[in-house]
């Protein structure tokens, strides 16, 4: 059996290759963003969770990374905070000791959600190595997977991956800045 394909098949088969992206980037990510002490912090919101917190010393670098984050998405501007989310995320930055009930959209592999669950266990002004981590997760063999899970963190302070280090209690990495993730250190020691 012969099968002929027409220009026409070809045509619609490429407008299908087209929609696909457009459907996908048909969602919206909302975004604000705020001073804070560490600089300024990015938010961005869909569907009223909280996807991504950012933070950083550049609003537009900031914006950059989040479109980055979210290729496939819409990004604008929110500019009606009716929850508050905003001003709750700086409270959460400059008090990280605080509970905060935050809307998180908490998104990441099987192996990272393990990782992250760990760290919101881990109390303020505390550490924890990542060796500790690994194995609280039932990992021991897995510390530099550990550690890549929070370079990962998409939600700065809300998990908290400045408060794991290394074995001996150096201060390692942090995705937003190590002179950050010593901020953030001290000040719940403090609190």
């Amino acid at each position: 059996m012969f099968t002929s394909t027409s220009n026409a098949d070809h045509s619609e088969a490429g407008a299908a290759d087209v929609l696909i992206p457009l459907i996908r980037a048909a969602a919206t990510i909302g975004f604000a963003i705020a001073p804070c002490s560490l600089g300024f912090v990015i938010i961005a919101v869909s569907e009223q969770l909280i996807r991504s917190i950012m933070v950083g010393d550049d609003p537009e670098m900031l914006m950059s990374d989040l479109q980055n984050q979210f290729p496939h998405h819409a990004i604008e501007l929110n500019e009606n905070d009716d929850a508050g989310l905003v001003a709750k995320v700086v409270d959460l930055i400059e008090r990280p000791d605080k509970a905060l009930e935050l809307p998180l959209d908490v998104r990441g592999t099987d192996f990272q959600m393990r990782v992250w669950d760990a760290l919101q266990q881990v109390p303020a002004g505390t550490t924890v190595s990542y060796t500790f981590l690994a194995e609280q997760i039932g990992a021991p063999n897995a510390v530099r997977a550990v550690a890549q899970a929070c370079a990962a963190n998409p939600l700065a302070v809300a998990i908290p991956c400045h408060r794991a280090v290394c074995a001996n209690g150096d201060l390692a990495g942090y995705r937003w800045g190590i002179e950050r993730k010593r901020a953030l250190l001290e000040r719940e020691a403090k609190q």
